[in-house]
């Protein structure tokens, strides 16, 4: 039996304890009540916020100290804008540029206002393929926020609760494991599906924009110019060895350091010549200039090389073969983006033929019709 000191010491550390477990509970229930106010959280905590409360059009939006005020408070419509104090986040003069500013502006249905949230965390707006990004990776109040390549750094990850700020994007790929090993029966081991979904990261907006019908329909253009590329993913390296070492191009600045003969085709576009290898691993954060057979040993190295120049790249055409897909040009201009220069406007019609006739097929495994301009 315990002593009156000893039932009083018990008594203290009865109230203390209860203190403690009141605080705790404090400090893990509030970022559920934040999130509930539809904050979108990134860089050092801090909120997305639209500049002094103001519902202007133009108004900049920019991060700050989570406040829980109207101003932080971002909604989804189901429409893929972002709204907040009634109006919609908007990129500034429908820009795609790297550092096109973001503001408040009345809600218009445009593509400058339309906003993805993947998997990894990015904002992304389609139209530009650009990730929502803090400027120059300023985690002061009052720094602006802008669009930016994607590059997986800590500015552009976001957390955009359920509530509002996104539209998040179902399911992942639109092309299921069954359903890329039917269209790859004969596929080399190296082109593994983990390897494609590891890679999407680094371009959200890939079969990520627009409605089904379109996301599928990409889905279908990549594979099948893939499959061309490759025979039916069995390469990984380009097969006429005396070929090699053509595609060091000694005029650039920066050489071949690893070897005049090491850039030749890799990968599921077959990434060639030293000067792509290195644009490409500045897009990614890969320094593929001194290890190009990153390429041909990682399978999600490799199909993010075949991503970045799908989303980025326009060859001898005049667009992305993404942009050929999501903005209604058809599948002809994906073959004019790769390989136009050759195969267009008469060159091959064969090797056209054989790219039309292999997304068709893959449009059908994915239950979607083909569009139209399939030949170039």
């Amino acid at each position: 039996m315990l002593s009156k000191s000893g039932r009083g010491l018990s008594l203290v550390r009865s109230a203390i304890l209860l203190a403690v477990a009141a605080l705790v509970a404090t400090l893990f229930t509030a970022p559920a009540a934040q999130a509930a106010d539809g904050q979108i959280t990134g860089l050092a905590g801090k909120c997305v916020d639209v500049a002094g409360a103001n519902n202007a059009n133009g108004t900049p939006v920019q991060l700050y100290d989570c406040n829980g005020s109207n101003a932080q408070r971002w909604s989804n419509s189901g429409d893929g804008t972002l709204r907040a104090l009634g109006k919609c986040l908007d990129v500034s003069g429908n820009s795609t540029a790297d550092g096109a500013l973001v503001h408040l502006w009345d809600c218009t249905g445009g593509a400058n206002q339309r906003w993805v949230v993947s998997g990894a965390n990015d904002i992304v707006n389609p139209q530009a393929n650009k990730c929502l990004d803090v400027q120059d990776r300023n985690s002061a109040n009052g720094a602006r926020l802008q669009i930016w390549t994607c590059s997986g750094q800590s500015n552009q990850k976001w957390n955009a609760p359920s509530s509002g700020g996104g539209n998040p994007s179902p399911g992942g790929f639109v092309v299921s494991e069954s359903q890329f090993n039917q269209m790859f029966p004969n596929k080399n081991p190296f082109y593994t599906y983990g390897g494609l979904n590891a890679a999407l990261s680094a371009y959200p907006g890939f079969t990520g924009t627009g409605s089904d019908t379109v996301r599928k329909q990409e889905a279908a253009a990549f594979l099948a110019n893939v499959s061309h590329e490759t025979g039916g993913l069995v390469h990984v390296v380009e097969q006429n060895t005396a070929n090699y070492p053509h595609y060091c191009d000694a005029s650039q600045p920066y050489g071949c350091p690893a070897g005049t003969d090491k850039y030749y085709g890799r990968g599921p576009i077959q990434l060639s010549w030293n000067f792509n290898y290195k644009a490409a691993g500045d897009a990614l954060g890969i320094d593929l200039l001194n290890n190009p057979d990153l390429v041909q040993n990682d399978s999600a190295v490799a199909w993010k090389t075949g991503l970045w120049y799908w989303n980025t790249q326009s060859g001898p055409g005049t667009m992305t073969p993404h942009n050929a897909m999501v903005n209604g040009a058809g599948f002809g201009e994906t073959i004019r983006s790769i390989n136009g220069s050759i195969e267009c406007n008469g060159g091959n019609p064969g090797q056209v033929q054989s790219r039309i006739d292999k997304y068709t097929q893959f449009a059908g495994i994915l239950g979607v019709e083909t569009g139209r301009n399939l030949s170039c």
